[in-house]
């Protein structure tokens, strides 16, 4: 029997827009499956894609199915989660560890929104915390150990465990003894060098403000970006670290600039976040990227979350008016 024309899998190739767009996305997967290869955390190179411009949200399930499934072999695990989650802090303490394998969760909030975690990176998990009960969540997990189907299994329900506040003791086949954890970390954007913090709970206010950034094309913008405020309260310290990041950032990128936003409301003042006096633990400040050729979008919201972070005097070094080499 003739198919029906309806039922032709290969009609999207039929038009000129829909062939350019299937090859742009099998040209874009391909890049990707290069990056998982050198050992790059799958998440980490996807989530800098969003942020940077260079994917769609659309293209992240087909992206994740055709490389870890289909290509890579990673074992996978879904289930709704039976509980509610505040806190993944066993889950990035445990991952961190597991320097023998490559672990990579999906998580689809209530309203079908999928979001790409590497489980190690605290960033990751901040936008979307708390997790609510029923809501699912996928983990993949690949051994770097051929044929290690066994602990890829193990690794997956040990992932659910660790979310649901459980104790897991970190067995010997996820630990490569010649993979320190911190190599790991080098695998992503880098973090800035820490220092001994001051001995002052909060320095004081150096009450100086961004100069304005002209000559901006602001009609090109990244998308809008969480980030949550981990300190105590957002208080003159991280301010002030924030105002350096984002100093630092513009000395980089000339032709780019930082928009931020609190409780719907443009700030263009980023001292009265300070002054409002209430932006507290848990609160989302929200920024985004203005002008051409937006680059190191995921390094600046590592950054602004460290900043909003009790490590917020990593940043503080040097003279006033001195301007961090961050990026």
């Amino acid at each position: 029997m003739t198919q029906n024309i309806s039922d032709n899998k290969y009609n999207l190739l039929s038009t000129r827009a829909g062939f350019n767009l299937a090859l742009g996305h099998f040209k874009t997967a391909l890049s990707f499956s290069s990056d998982v290869e050198e050992g790059y955390n799958l998440a980490d190179v996807l989530t800098e894609a969003i942020e940077e411009g260079g994917i769609s949200p659309q293209q992240l399930r087909p992206v994740l199915n055709i490389l870890l499934v289909d290509k890579f072999s990673y074992q996978f695990k879904s289930e709704n989660l039976r509980d509610t989650v505040d806190s993944v802090d066993k889950v990035v303490e445990a991952v961190s560890q597991w320097t023998a394998l490559d672990v990579v969760m999906a998580f689809y909030n209530s309203s079908g929104d999928l979001t790409v975690i590497n489980p190690a990176d605290e960033t990751h998990w901040a936008p979307i915390l708390p997790l609510k009960r029923d809501e699912l969540m996928v983990c993949f997990v690949k051994s770097r150990k051929e044929n290690d189907q066994k602990t890829e299994i193990a690794a997956c329900s040990d992932l659910f465990s660790l979310l649901y506040g459980k104790k897991v003791k970190v067995k010997k086949a996820f630990v490569d003894p010649d993979v320190k954890p911190e190599e790991r970390a080098e695998m992503k954007a880098p973090e800035p060098e820490k220092e001994a913090p001051a001995e002052a709970s909060a320095p004081a206010a150096a009450e100086t403000e961004l100069p304005p950034a002209v000559g901006i094309n602001r009609s090109n913008a990244s998308a809008k970006i969480s980030v949550q405020v981990t300190n105590e309260l957002f208080h003159n310290g991280n301010v002030e670290a924030w105002k350096k990041i984002i100093a630092s950032y513009r000395a980089k990128h000339p032709t780019l600039d930082v928009n931020i936003w609190y409780d719907g409301e443009k700030i263009n003042d980023i001292n009265t976040l300070f002054k409002w006096g209430k932006v507290k633990h848990g609160t989302p400040i929200v920024f985004n990227v203005v002008g051409d050729n937006i680059k190191d979008v995921s390094k600046l919201k590592k950054y602004f979350f460290e900043g909003a972070s009790p490590r917020f005097e990593v940043f503080l070094r040097g003279a006033v008016n001195s301007v961090l080499d961050l990026f």
